[in-house]
């Protein structure tokens, strides 16, 4: 099975929402894809994946990672501490749900485009994009 399971125009149309999610913000979005997780949990994974990508070096410790295994059919969402302690407290279980009816469709790039547009309002409302912003991370999906 190919790592890559989407087509060229569905990896652009996820990076083009998170583009358009980090234009209104100083929060960063990042997706990684691979197609097992190689332990049971994850939220577990996807933590090892965030530190790995540096994402915990954001300035206001705002960053957001989509994981999907695609192969083991898991997933999860993982925030950063600043974004963490500012959104809802049922926000991420709710976006999971969103990309979890998308996913059961087969639509992987439209729910992860859709997660990562309901990330981005709530990075802009808690972080607001300022002049002097910088992209701190890349917007590319990372695959393994």
């Amino acid at each position: 099975m190919p790592t890559n399971i989407f087509t060229p125009d569905e990896q652009q149309q996820i990076v083009d929402s998170i583009r358009q999610a980090e234009k209104a913000t100083s929060g960063e979005v990042r997706v990684h894809i691979e197609p097992n997780c190689p332990n049971s949990d994850p939220v577990e994974r996807a933590i090892e994946v965030f530190a790995r990508l540096g994402m915990h070096q954001t300035k206001e410790r705002n960053a957001v990672l989509f994981y999907l295994a695609h192969t083991d059919r898991k997933f999860a969402i993982v925030g950063d501490k600043g974004i963490d302690a500012k959104v809802p407290a049922d926000f991420w279980e709710t976006t999971k749900d969103l990309l979890r009816r998308h996913f059961a469709a087969g639509q992987y790039s439209k729910g992860l485009s859709l997660g990562i547009q309901r990330a981005g309002e709530q990075l802009k409302l808690y972080f607001p994009y300022a002049s002097n912003d910088s992209n701190e991370l890349a917007d590319d999906i990372s695959f393994e």
